[in-house]
């Protein structure tokens, strides 16, 4: 890949409100601020127990908002639109994360730029969170499948949107001793969100509205009080290092593999582990449906118990990883722990066919898990290269990791699903043996490869 910077020439300045800019081309404070930054850096004070508390609060709303869509309302949505059409949800979901990669690099770097009294993280959280709220109603008054997909896209970036600032937040602040446990805590959020949120819309899913407002409005009154509390440094006339530019801008989406080796080898890791994920968490409404010969909308009340009991299993793989991650040091030998469990949980669902056994692999998949986010998210942050000037960049680059594959597998997944299927059911268990197989791989590429220097 060509490597990624700015490029000498160009000026202008483009305003947000009245108080929000992206700093123009240079700026005469950009070698100061490089300075500041340094200086901070070197000794990163550890966060209070208030701004841990919110930054966690945050994750959780923004997680429940993101993914109770993806993993219920919008499977039953289409359910309605389009009976019997389950291939149709992978190309939905397909689109949205699309969209997702071609705006996370800008959003992020676009931040890193930003100079406000808010800081450069915070009007993006707003920003994701309106963009989220208002794609509610167009999903759940959608006439046919185009308005639903036009809806999910708008929540789907908006609410990245707003998760990337927050991480990026965490990025900007985060000293190593405190990365392992606070992305243990932020993991264990990520795998609870959505777990709450079916169980509250699993209350209200006769009303549609209720499916996709009730865990937008809780999450976005969780991102307000971030928002509101949440330490951040003005950045009002300061500058950037370097110019901002169409060239800028487009090879901000690359990075050089060689100059950052770690970060190279983190993200390929990831790929391949999200690969694997994705390919069976768009699908799982109808997996259950059909192991259990249920309707689509009365998998609720198996999704509500299956998620309520995963609260234990993430809970302890989430702290317990996190915690053991900053204790040794080391961070690649819980992230093959993690990618192992996954794929024994994925084994034992594939050739479930009652409901004990299905809770079974679900508990030990959600394990994995939690121990594959807590430690390798600590690992994401100790190898995020030029942490002081482009953390957002490097933040938005590695949610590709996750992006790509969130486009590539539920459009894929269709494809395995009808190979070798009867003429009443899917193949779930090729499905899952290839999402046990993906993760294995992308757990040993991470811990044979990635030194995780701090």
């Amino acid at each position: 890949m060509p490597a990624a910077g700015g490029t000498p020439g160009g000026s202008g300045e483009a305003r947000v409100g009245a108080d929000v800019m992206v700093e123009p081309a240079g700026w005469p404070a950009a070698s100061a601020l490089q300075g500041v930054a340094g200086t901070r850096r070197a000794g990163m004070p550890q966060l209070s127990k208030g701004s841990i508390l919110l930054v966690v609060s945050a994750t959780f709303g923004s997680g429940m908002a993101m993914i109770v869509p993806m993993a219920y309302s919008l499977a039953v949505r289409l359910d309605q639109l389009a009976p019997g059409r389950a291939d149709l949800l992978g190309y939905v979901l397909g689109i949205g994360s699309a969209a997702t990669l071609v705006l996370a690099p800008l959003t992020g770097v676009l931040s890193d730029r930003t100079r406000s009294r808010w800081g450069r993280r915070r009007p993006f959280t707003v920003l994701g969170v309106l963009l989220g709220l208002a794609a509610v109603p167009v999903m759940a008054f959608a006439s046919n499948l185009l308005v639903l997909t036009l809806g999910w896209v708008l929540s789907t970036v908006g609410w990245s949107t707003t998760a990337g600032s927050i991480a990026n937040w965490q990025a900007d602040r985060l000293p190593p001793s405190q990365r392992g446990r606070i992305s243990g805590l932020t993991g264990l959020t990520m795998q609870i969100s959505p777990v709450v949120g079916i169980l509250l819309v699993g209350l209200v899913r006769e009303s549609t509205i209720l499916v996709f407002l009730l865990p937008a409005g809780l999450g976005a009154g969780l991102v307000a009080a971030f928002v509101l509390a949440a330490p951040e440094e003005q950045t009002h006339g300061r500058g950037h290092p370097s110019v901002f530019t169409a060239r800028s801008l487009l090879s901000s989406y690359l990075f050089h593999p060689r100059h950052s080796p770690d970060f190279a080898w983190n993200w390929l890791g990831r790929f391949v582990f999200f690969m694997g994920l994705s390919l069976t968490t768009s699908f799982t409404v109808f997996f259950y449906a059909q192991r259990l010969d249920l309707a689509v909308p009365d998998v609720a009340g198996v999704m509500a118990v299956t998620s309520a009991l995963s609260i234990v299993s993430a809970t302890i793989g989430s702290l317990w990883s996190g915690w053991l991650s900053d204790r040794l040091g080391r961070r690649q030998p819980l992230v093959l722990a993690g990618t192992l469990l996954f794929a024994t949980g994925a084994g034992v669902s594939a050739f479930a066919h009652d409901f004990v056994t299905l809770v079974v692999g679900t508990l030990i998949s959600s394990l994995g898990v939690a121990v594959f986010t807590a430690a390798g998210q600590a690992l994401n942050l100790d190898v995020l290269p030029d942490r002081d000037t482009q953390a957002g960049r490097y933040m938005a680059i590695t949610t590709f990791s996750q992006k790509i594959p969130g486009v590539v597998a539920p459009v894929a997944a269709p494809a395995l699903l009808l190979l070798g299927a009867g003429s009443n059911e899917q193949n779930f268990v090729l499905l899952y043996v290839c999402s046990a197989i993906l993760a294995v791989v992308g757990g040993v590429i991470i811990a044979a490869k990635v030194r995780g220097t701090q």
